[in-house]
């Protein structure tokens, strides 16, 4: 119960403060997705050291960092070609790696898993960034209306795989990577999510952003989502059962780390991003 008790007190005080700053965007979005970010990034070389992965985390944990801030300096003409500008830092990071790690030292891994880490945990973020800020939005309602929509799904997805894996889960979908998941699980998941695209792309997207999905597209939408969201929690999932750990830190009170709630966000955003700019620029409204 006391678990319980931290879990509902920490999502009251959570859920608004990432409600309001993707609300009002810009500035105030790049810095909540940039403190995930570089906490994200802690976790992960966290988790590496627990393998003997010296993954240089201070560095690691503030290029991390910089990418959702980069997105909205980039956004506001302060950053010219941040591809590149991310391309040099992370050629020196290897640079580094020559002048700092001996041979035995696994110096490649160490480079591998600091990129990694700046990718996964920073790299993907940033696409919610870009959703808030797509070029077919306006207005802020418009904005959060469009983020909301793959976080939703992604919720109804891990809803669905909940009830549906209770009520009718046997077979196990991955047991030596996720015990708890079943296939009626990712079924019901996907189902849920399916149908929770459609209602929102009618009832939401449609009034609130006045873009739409295309009738036959948006339960489209719903799958893919649905999937990736799975396989980003089984991907994480696979991460820690590596290393041996149960949640990737106590960041979160009564949620774990931030890596556990936003496993499957790294891979629907920037899916999302992708799939969204297609669908919306086929039928807007």
């Amino acid at each position: 119960m006391n678990n319980l008790v931290k879990r509902v007190l920490t999502a009251v005080v959570l859920i608004p403060v990432a409600l309001a700053a993707i609300w009002f965007g810009g500035l105030w979005l790049a810095l909540l997705l940039s403190l995930l970010a570089g906490v994200g990034a802690w976790e992960l070389y966290r988790i590496a050291r627990t393998q003997g992965i010296d993954a240089f985390a201070p560095i690691g944990i503030v290029l991390a960092a910089a990418i959702p801030l980069g997105a909205h300096a980039s956004a506001q003409g302060w950053l010219d070609r941040p591809l590149a500008a991310g391309g040099v830092l992370l050629v020196a990071l290897f640079g580094l790696a020559v002048w700092s790690r001996a041979p035995s030292e696994r110096p490649l891994e160490s480079v591998a898993v600091a990129v990694f880490g700046v990718l996964y945990t920073g790299g993907t973020l940033a696409f919610g960034y870009a959703l808030r800020h797509h070029r077919w939005v306006v207005g802020n309602a418009a904005g959060t209306a469009l983020v909301m929509y793959p976080v939703l799904l992604t919720w109804a997805a891990d809803i669905g795989a909940y009830a549906f894996g209770r009520w009718l889960g046997r077979r196990k979908l991955h047991p030596t990577v996720s015990p708890g998941k079943t296939v009626a699980g990712a079924v019901g998941g996907t189902a849920l999510a399916v149908v929770a695209a459609v209602a929102y792309n009618t009832y939401v997207l449609h009034p609130t952003a006045q873009l739409a999905l295309a009738p036959w597209t948006a339960p489209i939408f719903g799958l893919v989502v649905s999937v990736v969201a799975q396989v980003g929690d089984l991907a994480e999932s696979l991460v820690k059962r590596e290393a041996g750990v149960k949640d990737s830190s106590g960041a979160i009170p009564g949620h774990g780390g931030v890596l556990d709630r936003l496993d499957s966000l790294y891979f629907v955003l920037p899916v999302a991003y992708l799939v969204l700019g297609r669908l919306l620029l086929a039928a807007p409204v």
